[in-house]
C-alpha cells in the first residue's frame, strides 16, 4: 500500500479495465444485388433497414472471447417495395479482457467490443454497397447499449412465456 503525507495506508487504486483486439475478421459475407437480376419500373426510392444481433464466446484462454456482430442490410424501393439489394455480414473480433468483474463482462462484451469493431463493418458495408453499383451506404451510429437491454428485455419475455407454457 502507498502511503500518504502524514504517514497513513492510502488505499489501493483499482486497476482499470483492459481490452485487447487480437483479430478481426468477417466470418461470412453475401451481397445480393437484386435490381440487377431484374430492374425496377419508375423511380427507385430506397428504404434501407439494418437489423444486428450480436453473440459472444469464451475462447480457450481464460481471458479471450470472440465477439460476432450480425448485420442484416435490406434496401427496397419505397414506391412497389421490390428488394434492391440484400447484404448480410457476419464480422468478429477476438478480444482480451482483463480486469472486468464477473457480473460486468457480459455486458461489456456485448456493448464495447462491437463498439470498437463497428468503424470497421461500417467501411465494408459501404464498400460493398459502392461496388455493387449502389450509393455507398455509410450506417449510422448504432447505440449498442439500447440493443443490449432490448436484448434482455427479449430473453425475458421468451422464459416467462416458456415458464407461462410450463404451467398451462
Amino acid at each position: 500500500m502507498a502511503e500518504t503525507e502524514n504517514g497513513a495506508a492510502a488505499p489501493a487504486q483499482p486497476t482499470p479495465p483492459q481490452m485487447k483486439i487480437l483479430g478481426q475478421f468477417i466470418r461470412d459475407m453475401s451481397f445480393e444485388n437484386i435490381l440487377a437480376q431484374k430492374p425496377v419500373e419508375g423511380e427507385v426510392q430506397p428504404d434501407v433497414q439494418v437489423q444486428v444481433s450480436l453473440d459472444a464466446r469464451k475462447r480457450g484462454d481464460d481471458k479471450q472471447y470472440e465477439v460476432i456482430s450480425k448485420y442484416k442490410v435490406t434496401s427496397k424501393n419505397k414506391g412497389g417495395g421490390e428488394t434492391l439489394f440484400l447484404l448480410e455480414l457476419e464480422y468478429g473480433g477476438i478480444f482480451h479482457v482483463d480486469n472486468i468483474a464477473d457480473e460486468q463482462l457480459h455486458p461489456f462484451l456485448l456493448i464495447e467490443c462491437p463498439r470498437m469493431l463497428f468503424p470497421f463493418v461500417r467501411r465494408i458495408v459501404s464498400d460493398v454497397t459502392r461496388d455493387g453499383g449502389f450509393m455507398p451506404l455509410n450506417l449510422d451510429n448504432i447505440d449498442f447499449i439500447a440493443l443490449y437491454r432490448q436484448t434482455l428485455l427479449q430473453r425475458q419475455a421468451a422464459a416467462s412465456q416458456a415458464e407461462g407454457d410450463k404451467v398451462s
